[in-house]
């Protein structure tokens, strides 16, 4: 029940550790902290109240998604610039708050596209520079450099630092690519398959928000290779108490564990009983002939703390 509930409200399962969200916590208050003081001393208190929100929603980026494709600096500095440029404009050019409103939030998403620099909280700046009040358009252009590029500099700043104590959170992301350089070094298993099970536990590994789906990953990862097989265990391989899983992905994964058996010469009278453990029907069992739950399996699992762990059989 729950994990259906799950997969319909679209809540991701990707597996991140206390510390990493506590420390995203962390550094978001900081760099808030910063950005407030920074925003009320140009605009004043009432202006500051439509500024901040745009930049609460860069701290999340920046702190909970520091990999992210949309929370590295050219997204977040000229995200931010480009369209506080847009608003300015807009909030000039037109009478019309509305008209204005629109056209700025509009031609920013545009921008923002072409100029490859897509930060979902410009669009909140180009927003808050047409309906920012007397104060904001008290500024002009000014906006554009204090309080927004200040702020987004202060930002990125406050980001680089921050990461950089927790050497799993090199920002920007060529840092943390760098540090992974190692990893290219292990040789490759040419008859390896990268299953769900082998995602789940690499982005535990990982230990950072990834702003993908595992599913997603893997699906990639298919396309990519034009794989198509399906590798499956034999009869022989099935065990008492262990676990399987098949190259299903998505919302049709699932792992099995052996919970009883009927040892029989005959293939059609050896059966056993699996209870679903992990995935798709969770908590359900069967009953299948040995042969046939082999032809389902394509590989042996093990618990490894809350992930699963691919058993080279």
């Amino acid at each position: 029940m729950i994990a259906s509930l799950s997969k319909y409200l679209g809540i991701e399962s990707n597996p991140v550790s206390h510390t990493e969200r506590l420390v995203s916590a962390l550094g978001s208050t900081v760099v808030i902290a910063c950005i407030f003081f920074i925003s009320r001393a140009s605009l004043g208190p009432t202006a500051t109240l439509l500024i901040v929100p745009s930049m609460g929603a860069s701290a999340v980026l920046l702190f909970a998604v520091p990999h992210g494709a949309l929370s590295q600096p050219w997204n977040v500095f000229g995200g931010h610039a480009l369209s506080a440029i847009i608003g300015v404009s807009c909030a000039m050019l037109f009478s019309n708050e509305i008209i204005a409103a629109s056209a700025a939030v509009g031609i920013a998403v545009g921008v923002m596209h072409y100029l490859r620099c897509i930060h979902p909280p410009g669009g909140a700046t180009a927003l808050a520079a047409v309906i920012g009040g007397e104060a904001t358009h008290a500024l002009g252009y000014q906006f554009v450099f204090t309080p927004v590029m200040l702020n987004a500099l202060v930002m990125l700043a406050v980001a680089f630092t921050f990461n950089f104590v927790f050497p799993w959170r090199r920002y920007p992301a060529w840092l943390a690519d760098k540090n992974r350089q190692a990893v290219a070094e292990v040789p490759r298993m040419s008859e390896r398959h990268i299953e769900h099970a082998d995602l789940v536990a690499a982005l535990g590994q990982i230990d950072s928000f990834i702003d993908v789906s595992e599913n997603d990953l893997l699906r990639i990862y298919q396309l990519a290779t034009g794989e198509a097989d399906q590798r499956h265990l034999l009869p022989g391989q099935i065990v008492l108490g262990h676990y399987y899983s098949s190259v299903e992905h998505g919302e049709d994964w699932s792992v099995r564990q052996i919970v009883d058996e009927s040892q029989h010469p005959d293939p059609e009278k050896d059966r056993v009983v699996y209870k679903v453990v992990a995935g798709a029907e969770l908590g359900t069992s069967g009953v299948v002939t040995r042969t046939e739950f082999a032809r389902w399996a394509t590989h042996e699992l093990a618990r490894d703390g809350n992930n699963w762990k691919h058993m080279e059989t």
